[in-house]
């Protein structure tokens, strides 16, 4: 064996130039599939991070008009959402895991010394926390039932409304003034990527217990229920039945999609996971057309080593070497070439993913991730370049007439 492989790197070393191009083909096609495959995980990964800081299998329901007359009402009636809503839901929905409301405006001023802004004025439960992804720094907490059963002038403020108001300042035991009505602040939200959302954006609202906004907004409705499924496979059949259940109680007809609205970011997980899916194959193969060029040049140069050892391959042969071990030596040779240029490729993939996460693009692109996935895909698609590259000249070189290989 070791003779065999001395010959075969004596090859390797009186061709130079052509096993570093072969080489470097398997080298750039390694390159190419980690980075872009890895780039393509990252950028999902970010999207997907992005679509969640709304929350998560979250579905938000506003109230609409009707556009089909049903139960003696006629078109165009407006229907209002309300707190028992959100109880209905969880009640007669077994599929819907919470349910809550939310109230909300953009019309108070809030201030801190000097410093006033407008941000979006939003009464929650406790739930809503979970439901919409938004927490809290440490040194501070959310709102609990406390809170909200003694109707307390207590807030949550959003991060940038924080850095708006208080600037560097800590923010938490201070007072703010909301209106007329002084808050303390018990919690500073903590900073998420949001790129999708309702009203203001989380991280320039303030969060109080809905019980004490309806104390300073009386006679306002609901502005929206949020409910989460426990499946999120089951999404669809449980916006039908969410129609049913809100049809029953504000006397609608469920097929009306006018008289709610509802929109359920679970379908937007779908569209992204196919998405993402389709775009990742497509990296995939772009990559390994870019391999399979490698893989040319490793056959071509394995078919060049056949032809200059063909003295060796029937001297083996008259000793009694089989074909099947003349083929798995020109096989083990060929991975050897295809898993050294793999190797170096590997390597240097690593380090250009290092320079692109130093790169200030990661709140749009995300970070590029050599995750388990891209590695075994990257693996299965070296071996099979690998294996396609060596077979033939295995083959040619199994099969050569002894005589022949001896006369030459």
């Amino acid at each position: 064996m070791l003779t065999w492989i001395n010959e075969f790197l004596l090859d390797m070393k009186a061709q130079k130039l052509r096993t570093t191009l072969t080489l470097f083909g398997i080298i750039w096609g390694t390159i190419a599939i980690v980075v872009l495959l890895a780039v393509g995980e990252g950028f999902k990964h970010q999207t997907v991070k992005n679509m969640h800081g709304m929350g998560s299998q979250v579905a938000v329901i506003f109230g609409g008009a009707t556009t089909k007359a049903y139960g003696g009402f006629g078109l165009g009636r407006y229907i209002p959402l309300e707190e028992l809503d959100a109880s209905l839901l969880k009640q007669r929905i077994p599929g819907v895991e919470h349910a809550t409301m939310e109230y909300s405006t953009d019309g108070i001023s809030a201030s801190y010394k000097n410093n006033v802004m407008k941000p979006g004025l939003t009464g929650v439960e406790e739930i809503y926390s979970d439901l919409r992804n938004v927490y809290v720094l440490a040194g501070g907490r959310w709102l609990n039932q406390l809170d909200i059963d003694q109707q307390r002038r207590v807030a949550v403020i959003g991060n940038k409304a924080k850095e708006t108001l208080f600037g560097m300042e800590e923010a938490v035991g201070k007072t703010i003034f909301v209106g007329n009505s002084p808050f303390v602040i018990i919690g500073v939200m903590q900073e998420k990527t949001q790129n999708s959302n309702y009203g203001t954006w989380d991280a320039d609202r303030i969060f109080i217990p809905y019980t004490t906004y309806k104390s300073m907004n009386p006679g306002q409705r609901v502005n929206v229920i949020l409910y989460r499924v426990k499946d999120p496979t089951q999404s669809e059949e449980l916006r039908k039945d969410v129609r049913g259940v809100l049809a029953h109680h504000h006397i609608f007809d469920p097929t009306d999609e006018g008289a709610i609205f509802i929109w359920d970011t679970v379908e937007a997980d779908k569209f992204f996971y196919y998405f993402f899916l389709g775009l990742n194959i497509f990296l995939g193969v772009l990559g390994a057309f870019t391999l399979a060029v490698g893989g040319i040049g490793v056959a071509n140069i394995m078919f060049i080593v056949v032809q200059e050892r063909v003295k060796e391959i029937g001297i083996r042969r008259a000793m009694g070497a089989t074909k099947s071990s003349i083929m798995i030596q020109f096989l083990v040779e060929t991975l050897f070439i295809v898993g050294l240029g793999a190797f170096i490729g590997f390597i240097m993939g690593m380090l250009i993913l290092k320079g692109i996460n130093l790169l200030p693009f990661q709140e749009g692109i995300g970070t590029p991730t050599l995750s388990f996935e891209v590695a075994a895909i990257t693996i299965s698609i070296l071996m099979a370049i690998g294996l396609a590259a060596g077979l033939m000249p295995a083959r040619t070189a199994a099969n050569l007439d002894v005589v022949e290989c001896l006369r030459a």
